[in-house]
């Protein structure tokens, strides 16, 4: 593992300690200490929960939690009986008065977290959230409800130019390849832009809960008479394993195909597996194979073709 990695976790993780502090500011008007008021919601979340299960899920130490939960207990906000399922552990419950200072908890929190975002650009927030997903799904954490739905749309202004940004980021990051491969996309996506609306060319971009997270494209093939280039997929990996990239293909493929184009090419490089996977499940196959140097990197390219 690199200096400059370790480096920038631990960056984030004192940016990230100072974000913390200005919320617990903002929730300081709560009667409960932070560990206090992280037992009575999970109490709340689970219905009924055993001491071992709230120790394990909050880490926290056993002897502490027994201190907690009889503070709760003596203020009336959870009521601890006998398990019926193992007599050697007790059921915690919140009780009404419990489940109100719950919600009022929530709300407190709700309003905090407002005022820390605040200052967040409205229209990012959505990039802030799927950064947020892609560090848990990083670490292994399972999110805790379904995905968002898949949405797939035309362009809007200003995305051309995010689109270029994040493509150059992302196969930097996963192939390393250079700013030669971001000016040469800029000039793709410029192209695709100033062509002609005949013969027919689209772009799709997919979103999910307000963020981009891939794009395609499709135009005429330069120089050959009937036949339609796939252009420019691209997921972002905080959504992979979701199926866009197959949607996106989904989606070009079936536009070329109505619009009355006889072929469809596309350019890869062995290298880019997943991609190569989508392609071979949608119908394309290889037609031609060349070693190049591009982008800082020996490749092999590929010209994939498929027929209607």
């Amino acid at each position: 593992m690199s200096d400059s990695t370790v480096s920038q976790v631990r960056a984030f993780n004192r940016f990230y300690t100072r974000q913390l502090g200005l919320l617990d500011e903002h929730i300081a008007q709560s009667r409960f200490s932070l560990a206090e008021g992280r037992v009575l919601y999970e109490i709340a979340q689970r219905g009924t929960a055993t001491s071992r299960d709230l120790a394990e899920t909050l880490g926290l130490d056993a002897a502490y939690l027994s201190r907690i939960v009889h503070k709760l207990g003596d203020l009336g906000l959870v009521r601890v009986a006998a398990s019926p399922d193992d007599r050697r552990s007790n059921a915690i419950s919140v009780t009404p008065t419990g489940a109100s200072a719950v919600d009022d908890l929530i709300n407190l929190n709700e309003r905090a977290v407002e005022q820390v975002l605040r200052p967040v650009d409205p229209a990012r927030r959505g990039d802030l959230v799927a950064a947020m997903q892609a560090i848990q799904h990083l670490f292994g954490e399972t999110p805790p409800t379904a995905p968002k739905p898949i949405v797939l749309r035309g362009h809007r202004l200003g995305e051309l130019g995010w689109l270029i940004h994040r493509q150059g980021l992302v196969y930097n990051q996963q192939f390393g390849w250079n700013i030669e491969f971001e000016a040469l996309i800029a000039r793709i996506y410029s192209e695709f832009q100033f062509a002609p609306p005949n013969p027919p060319k689209n772009l799709w971009v997919a979103e999910q809960g307000g963020s981009i997270v891939g794009s395609i494209f499709v135009m005429p093939t330069d120089g050959l008479t009937g036949s339609a280039q796939l252009r420019m997929l691209y997921v972002e990996p905080s959504a992979r394993g979701q199926g866009v990239g197959t949607a996106l293909v989904k989606q070009a493929v079936g536009f070329a195909r109505d619009n009355g184009y006889a072929r469809m090419r596309l350019w890869t490089h062995t290298n880019q597996q997943s991609a190569r996977k989508i392609y071979a499940a949608a119908g394309f196959s290889i037609v031609e194979t060349m070693p190049e140097f591009n982008f800082g990197k020996q490749l092999m390219g590929e010209i994939w073709e498929l027929a209607f």
